[in-house]
C-alpha cells in the first residue's frame, strides 16, 4: 500500500505553512500527486440563492472576495509544493464550506492532512471540529498537524494507540506507509485485561505478527494507567520522542453533530504531535 492521492486544508490560518510543507514532504516521499484545496466557506445553498437572486448587490460581490482570498492561499501551496519537489501538484478552489467540502474531496483520496483548529483564531473558516467531522463522513483517514508542532520531519519514531478495535485496526492499515519507512515504532496497549478482553495470551503479540509480515518490527508497550487514557498516551509519546500517533478515531455521527469518545477528545483537543486518524 501507498499513498497515491493526498489532500491537504489550505487556508489563511497562520499554521497553513507547516501543514502544506508537511504533506509535501509526504507527497514526496510517496511519489503522490499532492491536492491543495481551499474552500470559500460559504454552504453550497448560498449558491442556490444566487442563481435565484443574481441581481443581490449584497451576495455576488462578498462571494468574489472570498474566492480571491482562497485562491491566494492555493497560489501560496503551490509555491511550497514545489520546493518540497512535489511532482505532482494540484489546486482546487471548493465553492463550499470546510467540512463538507473537503468531505466530498476526500472521497476520492488515500490520506488527508488537516490543521488542529487553533482557538486563537476565532475568525478562522474551519469549524473547531473539523478533524472530526471529516473523519467520520469521509471514509479517509487523516493526519491531523497541531497548531503549536512547527514542520519537520513526521514518521521516524511512531507510536500506535492499540485497543484491538476496528477503529484502530483501520487505523494502523491505513498507516502503513509510514510504518515501513519508520525507524522505531512502538504499540501501547493501556489497561490491557479490559480493552483486550482476552484476544491475546500476550498482549499485543497478534499486532507484533500482523505487523511483521508487512516488514516492521514493533516493540509493545504494555502500560496501566488510572486517568484518562489520551492523556497517558500523549505522555508516553512525549517520553518516547514520537513523531506521529496512529490511532482510531471513536465516535458517531448524526448528519453533522459528531459524539467523539473521551481519549479521541483530549487528544484532538490536547495533541502535542500530529495523529493520524481514521475510523
Amino acid at each position: 500500500m501507498s499513498y497515491k492521492t493526498i489532500l491537504v486544508q489550505v487556508d489563511e490560518s497562520r499554521h497553513a505553512d507547516a501543514r502544506i510543507e508537511i504533506a509535501s514532504a509526504i507527497a514526496a516521499a510517496e511519489n503522490a500527486h499532492l491536492i491543495g484545496a481551499a474552500m470559500t466557506g460559504v454552504s453550497k445553498f448560498i449558491y442556490e440563492t444566487m442563481a435565484t437572486s443574481p441581481t443581490d448587490p449584497g451576495i455576488t460581490p462578498f462571494i468574489e472576495t472570498l474566492r480571491q482570498r482562497a485562491e491566494a492561499t492555493l497560489e501560496k501551496f503551490e509555491r511550497i509544493a514545489q520546493r518540497s519537489n512535489v511532482m505532482s501538484v494540484e489546486k482546487r478552489l471548493i465553492d463550499d464550506e470546510a467540512v463538507g467540502g473537503i468531505s466530498m474531496q476526500a472521497r476520492y483520496c488515500d490520506l488527508l492532512v488537516l490543521g488542529q483548529p487553533d482557538r486563537e483564531e476565532p475568525a478562522a473558516i474551519a469549524p473547531s471540529d473539523l478533524p472530526e467531522s471529516v473523519v467520520m463522513h469521509s471514509g479517509c483517514p487523516a493526519l491531523v498537524v497541531p497548531y503549536a508542532t512547527p514542520a519537520r520531519a513526521v514518521g521516524n519514531k511512531v507510536l500506535i494507540a492499540w485497543n484491538a478495535s476496528a477503529e484502530s485496526r483501520r487505523a494502523v492499515v491505513c498507516a502503513l506507509p509510514f510504518l515501513k519507512r519508520a525507524a522505531v515504532v512502538h504499540a501501547a496497549i493501556f489497561n490491557a485485561e479490559s480493552q483486550l478482553q482476552g484476544l491475546d495470551e500476550q498482549p499485543g503479540s497478534s499486532l507484533s505478527h500482523f505487523l511483521g509480515r508487512h516488514g516492521v518490527d514493533v516493540e509493545v508497550k504494555v502500560e496501566t494507567t488510572k486517568t484518562d487514557i489520551g492523556n497517558a498516551l500523549l505522555s508516553l509519546a512525549a517520553t518516547l520522542d514520537s513523531d506521529l500517533m496512529v490511532m482510531g478515531c471513536y465516535g458517531h455521527s448524526r448528519f453533522r453533530e459528531v459524539l467523539v469518545g473521551g481519549a479521541t477528545r483530549t487528544i484532538l483537543e490536547s495533541m502535542t504531535l500530529p495523529i493520524l486518524m481514521a475510523h
